[in-house]
């Protein structure tokens, strides 16, 4: 059920995404789910990709500091308050989401959100609890 994520710490100057997601593609790495957060120096860009320990070597070799976490998938419907029924399992167990994102498949259907928590095992806990699908670690890279 837990999904390895990627985080790359790069400098924040222009060009570098590119440079990145351009050595993945060259690599046959399909991204699968990024999110990008920036500070006035650096940036952490956090990925789901097809094939974790083949990004992990080829970003290494070509200078980046990456590192990996652990993160759920969780499966909600595309509609108002989809999101809301997740947050609101994660509220009555008294658990911290440290942070998310989110994309949608195809619209009206289903959304996924990905989110770290510190207690992923507890986390784990209360979304089975309150019924909410877990997508696994396969599902998520065959997206």
């Amino acid at each position: 059920m837990k999904v390895e994520q990627i985080a790359i710490f790069m400098e924040n100057r222009s060009g570098r995404l590119a440079e990145i997601t351009s050595i993945l593609a060259e690599h046959g790495i399909n991204i699968r789910a990024l999110s990008l957060a920036d500070t006035a120096d650096f940036g952490i860009l956090r990925l789901i990709v097809n094939d974790t320990e083949k990004a992990k070597i080829i970003l290494k070799d070509n200078g980046f500091t990456v590192g990996t976490t652990e993160v759920l998938v969780v499966e909600v419907p595309d509609k108002p308050g989809g999101l809301a029924s997740s947050l609101t399992a994660i509220k009555e167990a008294d658990l911290n989401v440290e942070y998310m994102y989110a994309f949608t498949q195809k619209s009206g259907t289903s959304g996924l959100i990905i989110f770290r928590f510190e207690k992923i095992d507890e986390a784990i806990t209360a979304f089975q609890k309150s019924g909410i699908r877990i997508l696994t670690g396969e599902e998520v890279y065959a997206i």
